[in-house]
């Protein structure tokens, strides 16, 4: 389910500041040097350092 109009422009990640991105069910910040991708359940963006992966 894509996140509603306008949230991405607003929501930053936590542990870097940089832009997000939508990517199937997550959330993938665009600095190449963080690059967490951060879990959306059920339409909502989790975005805890806590709960983000490290891409492979």
């Amino acid at each position: 389910m894509p996140l509603e109009s306008g949230l991405l422009d607003i929501l930053a990640c936590p542990a870097c500041h940089a832009p997000l991105k939508e990517q199937d069910t997550e959330l993938i910040c665009t600095d190449q040097s963080c690059a967490l991708a951060y879990p959306v359940r059920d339409g909502i963006p989790v975005l805890l350092v806590d709960e983000a992966r490290r891409p492979a």
